[in-house]
């Protein structure tokens, strides 16, 4: 039997229990929750327009089933790009929507459910990744950055890394590899201590493409923080617990690379 590969820069264990049908389905249901609520709205108008001008119930009414049209839309939109894996009318806006307006609902509905917010971000991840690489946008090396969470480096490592360079390439932790692999293919490299260093980080690099390496709560809110800028998240490994001597694979990162880098 032919044995399943997993998606670029998926851990085994944090795989495990999470599938893009969760985000899915729970993508669905909130679209289905927020079409209700808005045609409540338009049942139960919170005043009497008629009485201010005849045409204002009309104009309502129409930016109501105008809103429920762009959710609907959305949302099948999303679906059919999973389902198709290629872009569709106007897949950068859904994962607009998707980032900014559906993930923070779909997190509060997982929560009312049971999912915990951890499996919901997980989900999240491979569709956007799925999202992203359907782009299928090559990129010069000098327009990508990878962007690496500090809890990488060693713990007992007395080296600040605010200035990557500072490394001094010991092979203890992964960042000597990561250097490395920054080095063979002439991509940025930078380590982040924060939401406000990675911000900086963009700001100063001007990436046209990010490969970020984080847990699920920060690779959801990089990706959040840095749209339009497309976010490839790789999941770091956690042997010794979050935030602590975490790891990553070089090769599934090297392989995420690969697809978005321009052939020479």
């Amino acid at each position: 039997m032919r044995r399943a590969t997993l998606p670029m820069g998926e851990d085994p264990a944090l795989y495990h229990g999470v599938r893009k049908r969760l985000f899915v389905g729970l993508l669905i249901c909130t679209s289905i929750l927020v079409c209700l609520i808005l045609f409540l709205f338009w049942l139960f108008p919170l005043l009497d327009m008629g009485a201010v001008h005849p045409i204002l119930p009309w104009l309502y009414m129409s930016v109501i089933v105008l809103l429920m049209a762009v959710v609907a839309w959305t949302s099948l939109g999303v679906v059919l790009n999973i389902a198709l894996r290629k872009p569709v009318l106007g897949s950068r806006r859904m994962r607009s929507m998707t980032i900014r307006f559906f993930l923070p609902l779909m997190e509060m509905l997982g929560n009312a459910v049971g999912i915990s917010k951890e499996k919901v971000r997980h989900s999240f991840i491979r569709v956007n990744n799925e999202l992203v690489r359907s782009e299928a946008r090559r990129y010069s090396p000098k327009d990508v950055l990878i962007l690496l969470p500090h809890c990488l480096q060693k713990t007992l490592c007395s080296r600040r890394l605010n200035n990557i360079e500072n490394c001094r390439r010991c092979g203890e932790c992964p960042i000597d590899g990561l250097l490395g692999l920054g080095e063979k293919y002439g991509v940025h490299v930078a380590v982040a201590t924060g939401g406000t260093v990675a911000r900086r980080i963009i700001v100063d690099c001007r990436p046209k493409c990010i490969l970020a390496v984080a847990c699920e709560r920060d690779l959801a809110s990089g990706i959040q923080d840095a749209f339009p800028i497309p976010v490839y998240g790789v999941l770091n490994e956690r042997p010794h617990g979050p935030c602590r001597d975490t790891l990553v694979s070089l090769e599934q990162l090297e392989e995420a690379l690969l697809f978005f880098l321009k052939k020479e």
